[in-house]
């Protein structure tokens, strides 16, 4: 890798990818790339020195590239790609190379169905709070970082295990985490035993002398693994309780080298799930060494990361917040956080779901947790990577709920409908492009 001039990126303004990006323009290389949109993280990129283009067109190619990095995400058929790989020039796949560089660092790779992205920012911050100053590959803007990625001068660097594509299995971690395993990704896994079967791969892949923690919901047997969560484990919060806007708790661990309780933390960010997550960084910070003693400090302060229940807007009509949510399982979570947060308010939820595969497969579970909204407004199916499926469309979503207050809406339609039904909690939800909606959603609510 320390050998390499000139990168190219197909599929840049992926978060993953842009973290690479970001390592390998610190390490002084020259990066180039192609993305389908502009956005506001490939215009930062591009303001860091990154050469990006959003045409698919083998003339925006320069001489002498050294690595192709590219995401799977991108359509096999994509012009581009296809002229690295016909001309023989050294092709990885955005893991691949996560793989390369952090296996000869210290690694703490953060896995799960749901809430990585939250457990990875928070164990970055955490570490880094702690006296460990560890690099950080990480899914999503750390709101204490500024970014997702940071280079640490300490040989840890924690990293974001993902588990799409069989991503994760390019990592060997001395801490590994797995938060939770539910099937998802079934286009490539096909079936939930797939799921868990990688999960199962990635357990056996700890550094020896190194540490798994699983949640204790997950239902895997492996030997030497360590338990987190609440009220039982290794690690395990007690004494849960919302208060101020703060989700309150006693860490109490009887593993050797730990203290055994750490009083009254105070994490900003509601719901179980996250206390849970904070368990998670807390632990992998105390067995890389972290000081026990700045904990409480750095939680407290943790700001979270970039869509994950980020409150965008808070004015005396109403609350905006944005989510990544796009599983069943996270919109659950979403929802039952903001009920905690803001109780006896009525919630608004915007939802676009994400792939015509996954909205497929869990059609009937996504109708359950809409139904637990107030008001309900759908938008089309963001297809990302996908064609369309016969009979799967949001209509077929809508007609499965039962929820008195819900309809099909377009993105031209929300603002207008969003200013003549003011909402008391507004939380916009999913991984496609409904990010685009926040700013004009924000600008609208702060207006009046």
């Amino acid at each position: 890798m320390n050998d390499l001039n000139k990168i190219y990126f197909i599929g840049t303004g992926g978060i993953g990818m842009s973290a690479l990006a970001r390592y390998f323009l610190l390490h002084g290389m020259e990066v180039h790339g192609y993305d389908r949109t502009e956005t506001p993280l490939t215009r930062a990129l591009a303001d860091e020195g990154m050469q990006i283009h959003y045409t698919d067109d083998v003339s925006y190619i320069p001489e002498g590239v050294d690595l192709v990095v590219y995401t799977p995400a991108v359509p096999k058929d994509h012009t581009e790609l296809n002229w690295f790989l016909d001309r023989g020039y050294p092709v990885k796949k955005r893991a691949e190379v996560l793989g390369i560089i952090s296996k000869a660092r210290r690694c703490v790779a953060l896995a799960g169905t749901h809430g990585k992205t939250t457990t990875s920012t928070m164990t970055a911050w955490l570490m880094r709070s702690c006296g460990i100053d560890a690099s950080a590959f990480l899914g999503g803007i750390s709101g204490n970082l500024g970014s997702n990625f940071v280079e640490g001068k300490s040989e840890w660097v924690v990293v974001e295990a993902d588990e799409y594509d069989r991503s994760f299995l390019q990592l060997y971690p001395e801490i590994a985490v797995i938060n939770s395993i539910d099937a998802d990704h079934l286009d490539i896994y096909g079936s939930e035993e797939g799921v868990r079967e990688s999960y199962q791969s990635f357990a056996t892949q700890v550094k020896e002398g190194g540490v798994l923690l699983l949640e204790n919901h997950v239902d895997m047997e492996v030997p030497g693994a360590l338990r987190f969560g609440t009220d039982r484990g290794h690690f395990r919060a007690v004494n849960i309780r919302a208060e101020d806007g703060f989700m309150v708790f006693d860490l109490q661990t009887d593993y050797p080298g730990m203290p055994r309780e750490l009083s009254g933390l105070k994490l900003p960010y509601p719901g179980l799930h996250n206390v849970r997550n904070a368990v998670a960084a807390i632990a992998s910070t105390l067995l890389a060494g972290g000081n026990p003693e700045n904990i409480a400090s750095a939680l407290r302060e943790f700001k979270g990361a970039k869509r994950r229940f980020e409150v965008i807007a808070r004015t005396e009509k109403t609350v905006y917040v944005d989510d990544y949510a796009h599983h069943p399982a996270e919109l659950e979570a979403t929802i039952a956080a903001a009920r905690l947060m803001y109780p006896g308010k009525k919630i608004t939820g915007v939802f676009q779901p994400h792939l015509f595969s996954r909205t497929r497969d869990f059609a009937d579970a996504f109708a359950a947790a809409l139904d637990k909204l107030d008001n309900c407004l759908l938008l089309p199916i963001y297809p990302a990577r996908e064609q369309p499926i016969e009979g799967i469309t949001s209509e077929m979503l809508l007609a499965k709920m039962t929820l008195g207050s819900r309809e099909l809406v377009q993105k031209s339609e929300l603002l207008q409908l969003i200013e003549n039904n003011r909402p008391e909690v507004l939380i916009t939800m999913g991984a496609g492009d409904i990010d685009t909606l926040v700013e004009p959603l924000k600008n609208l609510i702060e207006s009046n």
